[in-house]
Parts: C-alpha cells; sequence; structure tokens
C-alpha cells in the first residue's frame, strides 16, 4: 500500500494527545532527584535605589532554609546579559534600576518555605530618581546608545515640496507574554564540574554560556536539555538566563540537584515585556494618497538594560514601511532606557509596532483625502513581480465600482515608473522581489466581499445612534531572518539505527508551534519512511553545539535544512552501498514508499539500514545550515538583512457600543502566504494564534505601572489576555494558493511564526473606522493602542467633542 506524501500534509502535533491529555512533560513535571532543593528570588522594592544595607539574618533563620545566595556566592561572573554590554546582573549588589530586580535567593526545602523566607529580607535603600516612561526618558536623553538613523533620499525637502502634508502620532503600548508554562529551570550537579540543566529556554545554547560564566567554568562543562516549552513568545530567547544561573549557582555550592520555577505574579515582575513605542511622523503626499517623503521618530522603552533591545528596535525601523515603497524616508530610533523590567523579545521582534506605525500614516492619509484606505494601500505598494491586474483582468462577473477603482490604482502603480529595481528597493536598500501583496489583497477583496460590507456598515452606522460598527484591511510584509547575520546558522545530529527507526536531533527548540514535526516530515521524507519510524529527541547542548534561538520565525527554513542536509549525507552513502552491491547506476536508486528500487533490484529501507551496518557504512551524520545571500552594514545602515519577505492580510470587522467602549470582533478574514506549505494544519493554527494574540495586544493587553515604578498588573486578574469568548465571532483563514518561495528554502516553504500577529492591525483599525463613523467620518481618531474599552470610549467622547 503506497503511504501519502508527507511534505505538504496536515499532520498533527507530535506531542499533540500529550498536551490535551497532561502527558506532556514541562520543567516542573520532571521526576526530581532525591534532596531537590527550591530556590526563590529576592527582589527589590524600589524602582531606581543604592542598596545602603541588605540584612538576610531573618531570611537564613526561617524554617526550611539551606542557603541564602548573594553576589558574594557567584563563583564567575555576576552577569547574564544576552548582550557583551554585561549590564544585567544575577544580584544586585550597590544599585537596583528596576521594581522586581534580583538581588539575592533562598535556596529550601519546598518552595513555598523559600518563598516565605524571602520576604523577611531587611533593605536600606537611598532612593534616586526614576525615570519610566517614554516621555520622561526622551525629556532627560536617557537613552541606552546614541540615536540611530535609517535614510534614503532627503525626506524633509520632499515633505516639503509635496502638494499636501500630515503629521501624528500613535502610542502602542507594551505586551506580556503569558505563557502558560512560567519560567523554569532544574539544575542537577555532576564529577568534574559538570552540570546537567532542564531549562524551558528557546536558546539552550545561551544558557549553556551564561551558567558556564556564573560558575567560571568552561561551555563544555554544561549541558542544557529543553524537550519542550508550555510557550514562549520570545520571552524565553534571553530572560530564562536568570533562573538557570541561580539554580546551577546553588547545585554547585550546596552538591544537590536544585530547581528554580517563578511564580506567576513574579515572573510577571522579574521578566522583561514586548516594548512600547511612540512613533512621531510627518508625512508628505499628492492628491491620490502616493506617499513622497517619511520622517518618523521611534521612541521604545527598553527598560533598564539593553538585553536585546538594540536588533528589536532596528527591526521596528526595518518594517516602517511595512508593503509601502518610501521614495524618500528617515527613520530615527531612540532606544530609552527607563527603570523599569529590561524589555526583551517577542513575537515580531519590533516588527509590529514598527508595522502598526506604517499602517496608522496610510490610514491617516486616506481620512484626510477621504478615501478608501484600501485605495491608499494599493497606489504606495511595492512593485509586484508579476504583470499587472488590468481591468480587464477582473473576469466577466459583475464587480462593485471600487473594486474597479482598486484594480486601476493598481495598474497605475504597476506603470512603467513603477517597474524599475528603484521602486523596489526599501530604506535600508534591501531590493524586494517578491511583492505578492497586491494579489493577496485582491484575493482577499473579493473572498471577503469587503467593498459591499464596508458600504453597508457605512448605511448601518447611520441610522444606528448607540452601536456602531467598523472595518479595515490590512496587509503584512515580514522580513525572515535574524537581523544580527552570524545568527543565521543551525545544526542537526541524525542516526539511522540497524532496524531502520531514526533519530533527529536538531537545534531548534519546541514551545507548542510544530517544529518538531515540521523537522521530522522533512527526514522522512528524504527517506520515504513513515514519519512514525522518526523519534524526535529532546534538544540538547551535548548533541548540536553553538545553535542560535529558535526565533525570528527562522525556525523550520534553519533548523529544516540542517536535518535535510544530514539525512541526504547518510542517503548518498546507502546509494553508493546498493551501487555497488547491485552494481547498478546511483542515480538509478530510487527511495518510494518505504522501499529502495532500482529496476529488478528491490529492499526495505530496514533491510538496506541492516544491509549497511553489516558492510561498515556509517549510519549517522551532523547537518548545518547557514542561511545565504544575506549582509547587514549596521554602520551605513544598508544590506540585505532578510532573506526573503512573507505576505498576508486581513480584513476585520468590529462593533463597539459608543456608551461604555466595549468592543467585539465580529468577523476576520485572513488570506496568509505561507509558500509551499509543509504541514497546512500546523500553519493554519499559528496564524489563528499569531492573529488572537497580536489582537490581545492592541485591544485587551494593558501594562500599568504606579508612581513608584511598581507594576500592578501582574497577574490574570489585572491583566486581560484574549479568552475564547474574544476570538472573532465568524473566522475564515486561508492559505495563499498558488505559492512558493522564490528563494531556496525547506521545500520552497515561508516562514509562519511570527508574521500573522500583525494581521491584527486590522483589528485597530477597523476600531477606528468604528469610532470615526462618530463623527461622520469628518475627523481622524487617532486612536492609540491597546484600544481597550476605556480608550475607545475616550476617543469616541472626542468626536462628539469636536461638535459633528
Amino acid at each position: 500500500m503506497s503511504q501519502r506524501p508527507i511534505i505538504g500534509e496536515s499532520i498533527a502535533h507530535d506531542s499533540a494527545r500529550k498536551h490535551v491529555s497532561g502527558e506532556a512533560r514541562y520543567i516542573d513535571d520532571l521526576p526530581e532527584p532525591l534532596g531537590t532543593l527550591h530556590v526563590q528570588i529576592g527582589m527589590s522594592t524600589r524602582a531606581h535605589a543604592r542598596i545602603l544595607s541588605l540584612d538576610l539574618t531573618a531570611v537564613r533563620t526561617s524554617p526550611g532554609v539551606v542557603a541564602v545566595l548573594t553576589a558574594a556566592d557567584i563563583p564567575g561572573d555576576n552577569d547574564v546579559s544576552p548582550t557583551p554590554t554585561h549590564d544585567d546582573p544575577i544580584f544586585a549588589d550597590t544599585l537596583v534600576q528596576y521594581w522586581g530586580q534580583s538581588m539575592f535567593a533562598v535556596v529550601a526545602t519546598s518552595r513555598d518555605a523559600a518563598r516565605f523566607a524571602a520576604r523577611r529580607a531587611a533593605v536600606t535603600y537611598e532612593d534616586l530618581p526614576a525615570i519610566l516612561t517614554i516621555d520622561e526618558a526622551m525629556a532627560a536623553q536617557h537613552f541606552l546608545e546614541p540615536p540611530y538613523v535609517m535614510q534614503r533620499g532627503d525626506a524633509p525637502a520632499a515633505i516639503a515640496l509635496a502638494p499636501l502634508q500630515l503629521e501624528g502620532r500613535i502610542e502602542i503600548g507594551g505586551q506580556e507574554h503569558f505563557y502558560l508554562e512560567g519560567m523554569a529551570a532544574l539544575a542537577i550537579p555532576g564529577e568534574d564540574d559538570d552540570m546537567i540543566v532542564y531549562a524551558s529556554t528557546q536558546h539552550p545554547s545561551e544558557i549553556q554560556h551564561k551558567v558556564a560564566g556564573a560558575l567560571g567554568v568552561a561551555s563544555n562543562a554544561v549541558t542544557v536539555e529543553v524537550r519542550r516549552m508550555g510557550g514562549a513568545f520570545g520571552g524565553k530567547e534571553s530572560q530564562g538566563n536568570l533562573p538557570a544561573a541561580v539554580a546551577a549557582i546553588a547545585a554547585r555550592k550546596l552538591g544537590v540537584a536544585v530547581k528554580c520555577v517563578y511564580d506567576r505574579d513574579d515572573d510577571f515582575m522579574l521578566t522583561g515585556k514586548r516594548h512600547d513605542m511612540r512613533a512621531d511622523y510627518r508625512v508628505g503626499f499628492d492628491g491620490e494618497g502616493r506617499i513622497l517623503g517619511l520622517d518618523m521618530v521611534q521612541a521604545m522603552r527598553c527598560g533598564m538594560s539593553f538585553d536585546l533591545s538594540q536588533p528589536i528596535a532596528d527591526r521596528a525601523m526595518f518594517h516602517a514601511d511595512n508593503c509601502y515603497y518610501l521614495p524618500a524616508a528617515r527613520i530615527t530610533s531612540y532606544r530609552c532606557k527607563t527603570h523599569t523590567q529590561s524589555n526583551t523579545a517577542f513575537r515580531g521582534f519590533g516588527g509590529p509596532q514598527g508595522i502598526v506605525a506604517s499602517e496608522r500614516v496610510i490610514d491617516h492619509i486616506a481620512a484626510h483625502l477621504g478615501l478608501d484606505p484600501l485605495l491608499v494601500r494599493h497606489r504606495n505598494f511595492y512593485a509586484p513581480p508579476a504583470a499587472a491586474l488590468l481591468v480587464s483582468d477582473l473576469g466577466q462577473t459583475p464587480e462593485p465600482p471600487t473594486v474597479r477603482q482598486h484594480a486601476r490604482a493598481r495598474a497605475e502603480h504597476m506603470g512603467s515608473d513603477q517597474r524599475s529595481d528603484t521602486k523596489r528597493t526599501t530604506h535600508y536598500f534591501q531590493t524586494v522581489h517578491d511583492c505578492i501583496i497586491a494579489d493577496i489583497i485582491d484575493d482577499l477583496v473579493r473572498s471577503s466581499d469587503y467593498e459591499r460590507r464596508r458600504a453597508d456598515i457605512r448605511a448601518w452606522n447611520a441610522a444606528s445612534p448607540i452601536l456602531k460598527r467598523g472595518i479595515a484591511i490590512t496587509p503584512v510584509k515580514f522580513g525572515i531572518s535574524f537581523t544580527k547575520t552570524f545568527l543565521n546558522q543551525a545544526g542537526a545530529l541524525v542516526h539511522v539505527y540497524s532496524d531502520g527507526s531514526i533519530h533527529l536531533n536538531h537545534g531548534g527548540t519546541e514551545m507548542g508551534q510544530g517544529l518538531n514535526t515540521k523537522v521530522a516530515q522533512v527526514v522522512a521524507d528524504v527517506f520515504q519512511v513513515d514519519l512514525a519510524r522518526v523519534k524526535i529527541s529532546a534538544t540538547t547542548t551535548g548533541k548540536v553545539p553553538n545553535t542560535s534561538a529558535t526565533a525570528a520565525s527562522s525556525g523550520t527554513d534553519m533548523n529544516g535544512m540542517a536535518a535535510k542536509s544530514a539525512a541526504e549525507t547518510i542517503k548518498a552513502r546507502l546509494v553508493a552501498l546498493l551501487g555497488s552491491k547491485w552494481a547498478v547506476a546511483p542515480e538509478s536508486i530510487v527511495f518510494k514508499d518505504r522501499r529502495v528500487t532500482s529496476g529488478a533490484h528491490a529492499t526495505t529501507f530496514d533491510d538496506l539500514a541492516a544491509l549497511a551496518w553489516m558492510n561498515r557504512v556509517s549510519l549517522s551524520s551532523t547537518g548545518f545550515y547557514a542561511t545565504p545571500k544575506i549582509h547587514w552594514d549596521r554602520d551605513k545602515a544598508r544590506g540585505r538583512p532578510f532573506y526573503y519577505f512573507t505576505y498576508g492580510a486581513a480584513v476585520s470587522e468590529v462593533a463597539i457600543d459608543t456608551l461604555t467602549g466595549e468592543n467585539r470582533i465580529l468577523r476576520a478574514d485572513i488570506l496568509h502566504d505561507v509558500g509551499r506549505s509543509l504541514n497546512p494544519a500546523i500553519d493554519l493554527g499559528q496564524i489563528e494564534g499569531g492573529f488572537v494574540q497580536g489582537a490581545g495586544w492592541l485591544t485587551t493587553e494593558e501594562l500599568v505601572w504606579d508612581a513608584k515604578g511598581r507594576l500592578l498588573t501582574h497577574a490574570p486578574s489585572t491583566y486581560k489576555i484574549p479568552a475564547i469568548s474574544d476570538r472573532p465571532l465568524d473566522l475564515r483563514m486561508r492559505l495563499y494558493e498558488p505559492s512558493e518561495n522564490q528563494e531556496d528554502t525547506i521545500h520552497r516553504s515561508k516562514a509562519v511564526g511570527e508574521p500573522p500577529l500583525m494581521l491584527a492591525t486590522s483589528v485597530l483599525l477597523a476600531l477606528s473606522d468604528a469610532i470615526a463613523s462618530v463623527g461622520g467620518y469628518a475627523h481622524y481618531p487617532a486612536l492609540d493602542a491597546p484600544a481597550t474599552p476605556e480608550r475607545v470610549l475616550m476617543a469616541v467622547k472626542r468626536m462628539r467633542g469636536r461638535g459633528v
């Protein structure tokens, strides 16, 4: 019986049953070695202060306490920063720079005993002025580094000469990761300074390096293992360094296993969030809405240290264009140092903030001109790679007049002046060869019935004094690659055992996104065996060294290619063996349906593995992949930081109550490009999850600090992530077809982890559209994010207060 294709099949996540049954093991589920102790971190209760004294006498004498650790107990470096800046101490010893910063750790026989004891510390502080907000940092010029600029042409001159100008500001809030499994690490000491660390991390190699540094040993003494995480979303790229280092220091000092698992409230207080951002813009444009010049200033709240803020802020700048060609642009970024948690990676890594700001500019222009924003979007898209869709291409079926307007806008956009490479070049001088966004938008406009619905909504709003509806369509262009070029590398290890079973290990980590399933599909496809023959093993630094974080949506791209390389090396050895045994040309040997054939010759894959072992042919290989073509000169702010772009678009329809500000997503239509999908079921799951998470960021999730710098929204009772009822009542998703990656990625697929989050920009702008109806669409609401009911209500009152 012929097996079904492996690549392109909707195969369930390898741990799906274990996830829902509770059998999946996370760090806190692992059997604890006898005598395992527990760590609680003692945190600062000041945002910015000198530590004058730290009296831990009462802590040490608390019941169950075995040891108390301070900076003096660290045998190596007192640092867990992911960058060479060394500005993230394990334990603050003279100065604290945010409320919740780690100062000491309590090691006790139980978690409860450690938590009780940690509260008994007596600390004397000398308070220092605290800078908490972007506005305060900008006023005080309090930055992590000098402002950074990307620019092409003379934007101020282009704006001054433009027929029309606008300026505005959007404030975009941060976001808590709220992974289901909190930060966790279990450290087990061995002989000869060896240390095994089981950690919930996206970056095992970084945990290895930071633990080795804290212990004062070489990296070869530390092994880090990760089977799975209960969610991460970027929050476990660097922030897992602290609990792992603390657990390892305690384990080395006491000679027993030590576990550090954050309580949910402590997790909120200790860890960084998505960067909030303030974007100020001046834009010059013509009467058709075509942008002639853009000057944007992005200011990000980075927190007390660098962490990953530099590349995150850079990516916000890279994505200030989204899908739009900017003839002249100046993007200036300020990395604000504040006395708050050090903000960190979050799904999209700065890209979402840049895209939301970009879409605000387009929306503002459209409102000023009284045009459908879709027309303005079409007129500013990068030139597509194929021939224009002309009005005649719309077919014989009747179309609303505005659809034909969009087609004409696209045809104009595709005129001869749009075909040069200059019109395809970003403000950081990368050529956009693959811009298919116009095709995606056109497809989605028709399938979502956008034009009729938009007209119906305007008519409905005119007759409805209290409830208002809004609709918006927004595109996404997202660059795929780490912008730190050297991080674009991955390794894998594949063993074929003599019974034909396969062992797979790679440098990526599984956080629920289905990476392991996809990479296993790749290996099974190479050998043409059932997927069940491929055993997915835990990620470990002992098998694949020097890996990059599973981040930047590149996990499948890089690890899939590395695993394919390893598998193909073994396959080539098997082919050579059979070519010799059967006296046939190697190219005549075919692997298919669990069998290997050449003309009349045939064998099973299992028998071939046994034959190779008997003939002393190696059945093990490493694989390595480095992303080609990419380069980035940060000093000159130009290059090709991204291997390729992925695209998508969403139409969202919302309703608001103008008396309370309450709102709901009524319907969302999504069309997303994943190239040739390796696994449509997993890809659609990522699209749905990303969209809902993005909608949460832009509507319900609000981080609030008090005047002293204490985070007030540090639990589910005060911080609102989307619930099942917040999902669109009607959600329609499709993968864009036909599509394949123009670049040589794994089976011509495209990344899917981060880009769908930005589709939720359509929700924010649909809410803005609904609010604008209160004033008869005469004024622009300038709605900030998150668009909570309170913020929506304030915007409604502004519209009414303008006398319309």
